[in-house]
């Protein structure tokens, strides 16, 4: 495998609703599993596919410590209960932000076979499912901030771009 790399905030492929994935075979159960390395290599919950510079709707999320993959997830339900919590972003490298979230989800989606399943969490999974649907949306973490905010954010990630 080729070392891929996080895309950071401000690599336009972040911002780009993701395709449908249409084709479900061995290259795609290679790169399921090249991104759950990813996710581990850099200690997160989850990863979208973007975040790697794919444009497709796949993400992985752990729950109960197992990578669950999503592909072409879809909500079916929220709880009405929000939770704020920090949240962080592998494309925000050492950035955490108050979030509000549900504190419940239920989606649909595909596994590599191409086989439709449903699946739920709470608390910390909901918030992880949550953050990985928007990033295929390409919606970020910075989208919920207060201009305040979002101008401390960006100026961090500008030093770090100068790296």
């Amino acid at each position: 495998m080729e070392k891929l790399k996080i895309r950071l905030y401000g690599d336009p492929i972040l911002r780009k609703r993701s395709e449908e994935v249409t084709l479900f075979d061995a290259s795609l159960s290679s790169f399921v599993k090249d991104m759950i390395d990813v996710m581990f290599r850099y200690d997160g919950l989850g990863l979208a596919a973007p975040q790697i510079g794919v444009s497709k709707r796949i993400a992985v999320v752990l729950k109960d410590k197992e990578p669950v993959v999503l592909i072409n997830p879809v909500l079916l339900k929220v709880s009405d209960d929000l939770q704020e919590a920090n949240e962080g972003c592998l494309s925000f490298p050492d950035i955490y932000e108050a979030i509000k979230r549900p504190v419940w989800v239920k989606v649909k989606a595909f596994d590599t076979e191409g086989r439709e399943f449903e699946v739920s969490g709470e608390g910390l999974t909901a918030r992880a499912i949550l953050h990985e649907l928007d990033h295929l949306d390409g919606k970020l973490l910075i989208d919920y901030l207060s201009p305040a905010k979002k101008a401390l954010v960006k100026s961090k990630m500008r030093k770090l771009w100068k790296k």
